[in-house]
C-alpha cells in the first residue's frame, strides 16, 4: 500500500483483490483500508517534512488551492470519486495548509466508501442476483448523507464565526 499510495503504479483493485483472497471479505477489506490510511499518513508527512519544498517548485497552483480550500472535504471527495491518482493527492495534499487531522479524516471516509464497493467485486456482489441500481442508490445515498453532514458543518462553523 505505500508503493500504491506513493507512486500508483500498481492498480488498486489489484490490491483489494489479493487481500480479499488472502484474508477473505472482510479482513481482506479492513486490511486493504487501514494499511491505505497508515500509506498515506507515511506518504503525507514524508512529504510535509522532508519533499515540501521540491513538490512546491513542481506543482500546480490551481490544485494546491482547490485542496487548501476545502480541506479534508476536498480529500474525502477525491477519494470516493476516483478520477484524481491517490499518490498525486496525497502528495499535492502535504504541501498545503490542510492538517494532518483533516487529511486524516477525509482519508478514512473516502477510502472506506470506496474500498467497500471495489471489495465487493472480487466478493461476487456485483454478479449476484441483487438488483445493480440498488446498489447504486445505497451508493448514492451514503454520498448525499455525507455532503448535507459536511454542509451541516459549515452552516454552524459560518454561525459560529458571525457571533
Amino acid at each position: 500500500m505505500v508503493i500504491q499510495n506513493s507512486f500508483t503504479v500498481i492498480p488498486l483493485i489489484l490490491v483489494i483483490t489479493i487481500n480479499y483472497y488472502a484474508f477473505g471479505f472482510f479482513y481482506g477489506f479492513m486490511w486493504s483500508w487501514i494499511s491505505s490510511i497508515v500509506a498515506a499518513i507515511i506518504v503525507f508527512v514524508a512529504v510535509r517534512y522532508w519533499l515540501q519544498d521540491f513538490v512546491q517548485k513542481k506543482a500546480h497552483g490551481e490544485a494546491l488551492r482547490k485542496i487548501e480550500n476545502k480541506g479534508g472535504q476536498y480529500v474525502f471527495y477525491a477519494r470516493v470519486l476516483p478520477f484524481f491518482p491517490t499518490s498525486i493527492l496525497n502528495i499535492l495534499a502535504a504541501v498545503t495548509t490542510i492538517s494532518l487531522k483533516g487529511f486524516v479524516v477525509g482519508t478514512a471516509a473516502g477510502n472506506f466508501l470506496y474500498f467497500f464497493v471495489l471489495s465487493l467485486i472480487p466478493f461476487g456482489f456485483l454478479s449476484t442476483d441483487i438488483n445493480p441500481i440498488l446498489i447504486v442508490l445505497i451508493i448514492l445515498a451514503v454520498t448525499v448523507v455525507v455532503y448535507f453532514i459536511q454542509k451541516q458543518k459549515k452552516v454552524k462553523a459560518k454561525a459560529a464565526n458571525n457571533e
